[in-house]
């Protein structure tokens, strides 16, 4: 039997206990570091390449490295020596690869670098000759310490396990890809897990990047010049330009344009550098062109303004039956700073191709996105 209660009257209710609201739900609140990174280039999580490679296709790979240095033809000299049994314009063979330095590298773009630094890997020797290299002292002397690839490998590890670095950053590999094949395929085995950093001239062949693909995650080129006799007179290299047009454009086919974690550190994608160089800022415009044009407009760009006399550049000529240091300043061309209207010129034609996605000082703190 169901009892009614009568309801209860106005009068009534300021005798009942005044009921208080439940306390709030407390939880704990976790800022998140807005980076600003557009989603299409955001990404959850990332796998490097060469973790997704099946053990067929490493072998295949393995094998090709091998045949390449009996054969050279890894890059535009295309010497054709048995690396095992004499060297070609590189002056490195085939047992090992000469290193001049191996440590964390806080001298990266940020996005590279990150908090903890990227794996540094410089190598001696180059395959170009520039009058006016950056890094003279490694690339153009052979001085250091010959690594077999199972050593390399080891020395990823440690970069890895003991710098706690972001990735593992190959500089000036060009002529050594099949000695960075094998210990990239050997650091797989052994437990590398971060990802690999192309740091190149973009000197590089077709058959390079074929057998690069499937290895390497960042490609990180720089284009220097645009003109044929610029390349002969500053690089020592007439093909160059040629060469680097189509080097880029299979960097970007195999990784597509530079992605990052939510964190601000690039995994994977590419990011073209170029050194704009006094004198010669029409160049630069055209490349910017170019990239916009024939790469992509999405394409990630450093624009950099640090060029320095450096190399030969500055160093006197030596008078006929004279010593050095008595004729004439080589290369007085390009014997100065870039002035800021030179840098200027470039960043804005670069703009004006379309291109958007710059490394430049973010005056708010933070990664370059």
């Amino acid at each position: 039997m169901t009892t009614l209660t009568r309801p209860l009257h106005r009068s009534q209710y300021r005798h009942l206990p005044k009921l208080r609201p439940p306390p709030p739900i407390r939880t704990t609140y976790t800022p998140k570091r807005h980076l600003g990174i557009p989603p299409a280039y955001l990404l959850d999580n990332y796998i490097p390449r060469y973790q997704l490679l099946s053990s067929t296709a490493a072998s295949q790979k393995r094998s090709l490295a091998h045949a390449h240095l009996q054969n050279c033809n890894l890059c535009p000299r295309r010497c054709s020596v048995n690396r095992y049994h004499e060297t070609g314009t590189c002056m490195i063979g085939a047992e090992t690869a000469k290193v001049n330095v191996i440590a964390p590298h806080r001298g990266e773009e940020p996005c590279i670098q990150g908090y903890h630094g990227s794996g540094a890997v410089f190598f001696s020797g180059c395959n170009m000759r520039c009058v006016f290299c950056q890094n003279y002292e490694i690339s153009h002397t052979l001085a250091g310490h010959d690594l077999t690839p199972s050593e390399l490998a080891s020395w990823y590890l440690q970069l890895q396990n003991v710098g706690n670095v972001h990735n593992i950053n190959l500089v000036t590999p060009e002529h050594v890809v099949p000695q960075v094949v094998l210990s990239i395929l050997e650091a797989r085995n052994m437990g590398l897990s971060i990802p690999i950093v192309y740091n190149t001239s973009s000197f590089d062949s077709l058959e390079s990047m074929e057998l690069l693909d499937g290895l390497v995650d960042i490609y990180l080129p720089d284009f220097k010049v645009w003109r044929a006799d610029t390349a002969k007179r500053l690089l020592k290299a007439e093909e160059y330009v040629e060469t680097a047009k189509e080097s880029i454009q299979a960097m970007y086919r195999q990784v597509g344009d530079l992605c990052f974690t939510s964190d601000g550190i690039a995994k994977k994608g590419v990011l073209v550098r170029h050194l704009v160089m006094p004198g010669l800022e029409e160049e630069g415009k055209e490349i910017m062109r170019w990239l916009g044009r024939e790469v992509s407009k999405d394409l990630y760009v450093h624009v950099m303004e640090q060029y320095r006399p450096d190399g030969y550049v500055g160093r006197k000529k030596r008078k006929m039956g004279g010593k050095d240091g008595e004729g004439e300043v080589r290369y007085k061309e390009i014997n100065r700073a870039v002035k800021e209207e030179e840098w200027g010129s470039v960043r804005e034609a670069a703009v004006q191709a379309g291109l958007w996605r710059f490394c430049e000082v973010n005056e708010k703190g933070g990664f370059h996105l």
